[in-house]
């Protein structure tokens, strides 16, 4: 695969699809014009650590929803439009354009993510600052006991790991159906896991296929202490190095590897819509 074949498909791909970073930007907008009224009424309960933290958690939903509708659009959309005749006329190989695509959601969406909320907390901090200022206090105790620092190192363990690399079996299928689907490709990449689920439940009276893909989407490593709460900490309960050495990872990687190759040849195979 051609280095800079891959950067230019992933420029492409950022230049074709602004929501990717225009969605994150305006919710992080919105939750920021609320926590200036707030603060402004409110100024005794600025700085805490909360706010900061939820925040993050709201971006981390939209990011995973804009990942999401980015795979199930990115195959369905060329074909729809009629403009993957004029991609396919470039000298770029399927394989190519469906890793490229493959990877905005496991790490430009993250990445793009972690970059906008950690400008918001700035933001937020700073405006905090001000007012205390204003109001004739020091903001030197606000700086010390935020612990930012440790916010975005696991906030971007989370994005990087979690929503990047833990889901990627989820963003495969999306895209495969996305190749495969000539109407309502979110109704055809629902269908079949229901459908699944349900005969197993009919025929078996059992629900684990219903259980790994509730562990899919919601779990990860299998760690002990784990906390709860809002909190980075209670949303990232294990470490890089367990990540790594989760068989489930290892398991997802195989299954999206089948999923990407499945989308390259009906991508190399079919034609629009």
């Amino acid at each position: 695969m051609n280095s800079q074949q891959f950067y230019s498909s992933v420029q492409r791909e950022l230049w074709e699809s602004r929501s990717i970073y225009i969605a994150p930007v305006v919710v992080a907008g919105w939750y920021f014009f609320g926590f200036v009224i707030n603060a402004v009424r409110l100024p005794q309960r600025i700085g805490i650590e909360q706010p900061y933290d939820f925040v993050a958690l709201m971006l981390m939903v939209i990011s995973f929803l804009v990942a999401v509708f980015y795979c199930l659009d990115a195959l369905y959309g060329e074909r729809r439009d009629r403009s993957i005749l004029f991609w396919k006329s470039l000298p770029v190989s399927d394989s190519t354009t469906v890793l490229s695509k493959m990877s905005i959601p496991v790490v430009v969406v993250p990445l793009v993510t972690f970059a906008i909320t950690v400008a918001t907390h700035i933001a937020m901090l700073l405006l905090s600052s001000a007012i205390l200022l204003a109001r004739g206090a020091s903001g030197a105790a606000l700086w010390n006991q935020l612990p930012l620092t440790h916010i975005w190192r696991m906030l971007f363990i989370h994005l990087m790991a979690g929503h990047g690399l833990w889901y990627a079996p989820i963003y495969a299928w999306f895209l495969l159906v996305s190749a495969w689907a000539r109407r309502a490709p979110l109704l055809w990449a629902a269908l079949p896991p229901l459908a699944v689920v349900s005969v197993e439940k009919i025929a078996f009276n059992s629900s684990h296929i219903a259980a790994i893909l509730q562990h899919r989407f919601v779990g990860g490593p299998e760690v002990s202490g784990t906390t709860t709460g809002l909190s980075m900490d209670a949303m990232t309960p294990y470490t890089v190095g367990e990540l790594l050495s989760s068989p489930g990872l290892w398991i997802g990687f195989a299954v999206a590897t089948a999923f990407l190759a499945a989308a390259i040849k009906l991508r190399r195979d079919r034609g629009p819509i």
